[in-house]
């Protein structure tokens, strides 16, 4: 560094770290925005077959929980015999 009395030396060591700082600052007050239209928010609530596929699930749950639920092992056989030979 060159010491000229007549100038004034213009680099100060914490100015940079300043304006760091000034800058995290300004990206930390931005914050993303999310808008949702309205079709989307239609699709979100889902469809006929999926309200009735839930229903179907909840019966099951319940059924299961009470020990009403019975598994035909035959029919189960059945159709792992299908997948496997199609």
């Amino acid at each position: 560094m060159k010491i000229n009395p007549y100038q004034s030396v213009q680099q100060n060591p914490y100015r940079k770290q300043l304006e760091k700082q000034d800058k995290a600052a300004e990206t930390k007050a931005k914050s993303d925005k999310l808008e949702i239209s309205s079709e989307a928010l239609e699709m979100q609530k889902g469809t006929a077959i999926e309200k009735e596929r839930q229903t179907k699930v909840e019966d099951l749950k319940q059924k299961i929980e009470a020990g009403e639920y019975k598994v035909n092992p035959q029919a189960v056989a059945n159709k792992f015999y299908q997948f496997w030979n199609e």
